[in-house]
């Protein structure tokens, strides 16, 4: 049997682009769509672009936006594209809400657009792990997964690891 699954996009590194005149990252599209092709996925995937934002940019009311989303979803299996800096945070709100679905935050620490990211490797864990676990709230990054309430990005190391 195959599981239906929604990836909630909103931005991050993972979606960003590299303006080469002007020597800046920006938003232009979401590359979720070219990620599921070039890793031949076959799952059956609805992908909903909330927003392109920098998560460092990011507001209790797209928090709310986010829980929202999810509450709405028909699937009762998440992925959500978030930008690492502040994904616990995000993690923990919708945790809170207790929804009956498995819901997995995952991002990039390096640009999709730039060949040698982690973003699809990232990508491919989130959706088997939203198959795989039960009901809750999660961060996969890097091959790992952990709860949504219990974890949190090492700035010094640059990796997601359990609170301490």
């Amino acid at each position: 049997m195959t599981t239906a699954l929604r990836i909630l996009v909103t931005g991050g590194t993972f979606d960003k682009d590299y303006h080469e005149l002007e020597g800046r990252l920006f938003f232009r599209e979401t590359h979720v769509q070219e990620m599921l092709r070039l890793g031949r996925s076959r799952l059956p995937i609805t992908v909903e672009q909330l927003m392109l934002i920098d998560s460092l940019d990011m507001t209790d009311a797209d928090r709310e936006r986010i829980l929202d989303a999810c509450r709405k979803a028909p699937e009762d299996r998440i992925v959500i594209t978030h930008g690492t800096d502040t994904m616990e945070h995000t993690a923990r709100f919708v945790g809170g809400a207790r929804l009956a679905k498995t819901i997995v935050l995952t991002g990039a620490m390096v640009p999709y657009t730039f060949g040698s990211s982690d973003g699809l490797f990232n990508l491919g864990s989130a959706i088997a792990f939203a198959q795989a676990l039960s009901h809750g709230t999660y961060v996969a990054m890097n091959g790992r997964y952990f709860r949504g309430d219990d974890v949190r990005k090492n700035k010094s190391s640059g990796v997601f690891e359990e609170r301490v």
